[in-house]
């Protein structure tokens, strides 16, 4: 028993040292790891939070969309802009705004919530519609080559056969006939490699938009 205690009383004494010579540092670990846990449960309740109330202010924006209310709708997504502006509701009300600001006869408005949807939506789909309708506004605008500079980067596989489209549209507004027609061949190809995924079959009346598109070009040769 006596060696037995004595041999116990070693490894006591062994960690007892080590103690003393990593102590510090496992406390100051654990210690870390403790505070990074705290953090994070915090940052994921301060996300909730925002995404909440930006829920709130988003559907305010919808009622005063449907109420026509250009003014208001331009200051619920100001909101959502300035606080809110980690969350996708800030992308969503950005794009929403325009639309009600372009119906109003604002396009300048407009322009600038689609900027800023470009540039810092959260998610890369309203990105790319943003993008999107930014480029068919300075279509209407006839501002062809921010136009195309809109157009330029390469958006997601569901956006593309729009993207070329919509770059076909504006070289036959400049009169670019032989461009606007490749890019109507390149919108019908994007479409045709969509064709595996059973939504898009069911496209076919846009195809045939994209089709006489085309034709048209060639008709006019």
């Amino acid at each position: 028993m006596a060696a037995y205690d004595l041999e116990e009383q070693e490894q006591l004494d062994e960690l007892k040292t080590w103690w003393k010579l990593h102590g510090n540092l496992v406390t100051n670990i654990l210690l870390a790891i403790a505070l990074v846990a705290a953090a994070w449960q915090g940052w994921n309740w301060w996300q909730r939070q925002q995404s909440a109330q930006a829920s709130a202010v988003f559907s305010a924006l919808q009622t005063a969309a449907m109420q026509r209310d250009a003014k208001r709708v331009r200051e619920l997504a100001g909101e959502l802009v300035d606080k809110y502006s980690i969350t996708d509701y800030a992308g969503m009300g950005a794009l929403l705004a325009a639309r009600v600001q372009v119906d109003a006869g604002d396009s300048r408005s407009a322009r600038v919530q689609l900027a800023w949807a470009v540039d810092n939506a959260r998610d890369a789909g309203l990105r790319d519609l943003a993008r999107l309708r930014l480029a068919t506004l300075m279509l209407d605008e006839k501002s062809y080559d921010d136009a195309l500079k809109q157009l330029a980067a390469e958006p997601s596989p569901s956006f593309a056969p729009r993207f070329a489209e919509l770059r076909g549209d504006v070289y036959a507004s400049q009169g670019k006939m032989p461009d606007a027609r490749g890019a109507y061949e390149a919108a019908l190809a994007k479409l045709d490699a969509l064709a595996k995924d059973d939504e898009t079959r069911q496209r076919g009346g846009y195809r045939e938009v994209l089709q006489v598109k085309r034709d048209s070009i060639g008709a006019a040769k």
